[in-house]
């Protein structure tokens, strides 16, 4: 049985896709997270199959192929950019005789190395420990209750369930610790929702300028390098805008193709600054060819996390390597969809901040709602939030209540209580406010 090695990070690289060739952008973004995570490209091998083989995923063929590239390259590390079984993994390190990744564990690599506060080194470990428990394939023989004779009788278990109950265990202790971490986030939350301070929140592609954006829009001093994932740790500061209103800027994590399910399920508690903010600047490199395609799939993460609804600002970064001047696209209502910008620069800045403040800038909706008798603790909340101006009985033994409350706290409330945002009838209107 092959050993892994502890250190080696000669590595080639498989790109493989179903039924076509893998196209440039995923090989050049595949060998930007190789290189991320520290590995040295000493070779690439494309592959193509109509499905893939059971056994080592690549096929006889391009398995001596790559054998051949490990003996003439030297190379410690095989990464696939595909999802490989536990048993495909196995059976390659076998017959190649390196260690073998396919891209989830690459990229929990790299996420391990990134990580720096506290909550983000706790999800980190719970994302590789969910990875990990479906490839913990073999045990050690010694161990085995089967054995008998003297000196041959185990502790009553395999060291494969032994390991498996020892990551149950800690998978239970992380998510525990997590939930306290979520707990003080959901208070800060509602601290910020108490008094109306809105979150502002940055997603975008992993690499488009987030961190760099966010620290000339607030000094705070993030982290700032050209690779993917350079920054981990979400990040929260004041911000203060033009017209004098102040707001709440969240960095979240960056975004990329495939990212494993194992990060969006450790990081939703972090991500979920995202779902729960009142306004999202998606950040786009207006220098990358295939940004149409990175915004498609940064929209199907924000679905996932059921944060599609929140309003966006397109953000276009980089254009310090276009020759264009920024600008700012409005929507039919005269408010900023788009902005072109330089964050490195900050050609561009002023118009952002513009932006925000209009797209946050306080509305009232005016309305009547109807409750059902079994609603009751909707009224109580809407009477606590001082929305109510007038209560009248329902015939049904339900209530008509007539509010007036901040369209962002509306819209939150209907959200929280899953109530359809059109229950709100008759004189329906959304009034702006002097701030």
């Amino acid at each position: 049985m092959f050993e892994r090695p502890r250190s080696g990070e000669r590595a080639i690289l498989i790109h493989a896709a179903h039924g076509r060739i893998p196209d440039d952008s995923e090989r050049e973004e595949f060998a930007e997270l190789a290189v991320s995570a520290g590995a040295r490209v000493v070779d690439e091998l494309t592959c193509s199959r109509r499905k893939p083989d059971s056994r080592t995923f690549i096929g006889k063929g391009k398995l001596e192929e790559l054998r051949s590239c490990v003996k003439r390259s030297g190379a410690e590390l095989i990464v696939c950019n595909a999802p490989l079984s536990p048993s495909q993994e196995r059976n390659l390190e076998r017959e190649l005789q390196c260690r073998v990744l396919d891209r989830s564990g690459l990229i929990l690599d790299i996420f391990a190395q990134r990580a720096r506060s506290f909550e983000g080194k706790l999800q980190v470990e719970l994302a590789q420990l969910r990875h990990l428990s479906t490839r913990l394939v073999r045990g050690w023989t010694h161990l085995e209750r089967q054995k008998g004779g003297i000196g041959l009788r185990g502790p009553g278990e395999t060291q494969l369930e032994t390991d498996r109950r020892l990551v149950d265990n800690r998978i239970r202790q992380l998510k525990a610790r997590l939930e306290q971490v979520d707990s003080r986030r959901s208070m800060n939350r509602r601290n910020r929702v108490r008094a109306e301070v809105p979150t502002v929140a940055l997603v975008g592609y992993t690499n488009a300028g987030k961190s760099t954006l966010f620290n000339t829009l607030t000094d705070a001093g993030v982290f700032v390098e050209d690779k993917l994932f350079a920054t981990l740790d979400p990040t929260l500061r004041r911000l203060e805008l033009p017209d004098g209103a102040k707001c709440v800027l969240a960095d979240t994590v960056g975004f990329v193709r495939d990212l494993p399910h194992e990060l969006i399920a450790a990081f939703r508690s972090t991500l979920q600054e995202a779902r729960e903010a009142d306004l999202i600047l998606h950040l786009i490199d207006a220098s990358d060819p295939n940004r149409w395609q990175r915004i498609r799939q940064v929209n199907a993460v924000l679905r996932e996390l059921e944060a599609d609804t929140v309003p966006q600002i397109r953000v276009y970064n980089k254009l310090d390597k276009l020759d264009r001047k920024p600008r700012v696209t409005n929507n039919r209502f005269g408010i900023g969809r788009a902005v072109w910008l330089s964050a490195r620069t900050g050609d561009g800045v002023p118009l952002l901040l513009k932006a925000i403040g209009d797209r946050l800038r306080k509305t009232k909706v005016h309305g009547i709602i109807r409750l059902r008798p079994g609603q009751g603790r909707q009224r109580a909340l809407l009477f606590e939030m001082g929305a109510v101006l007038q209560d009248t009985p329902a015939d049904d033994g339900g209530w008509v209540l007539e509010l007036e409350m901040e369209e962002r706290s509306f819209h939150r409330f209907m959200k929280r209580e899953a109530l359809p945002a059109d229950i709100l009838q008759e004189s329906q209107a959304i009034l702006p406010v002097n701030i």
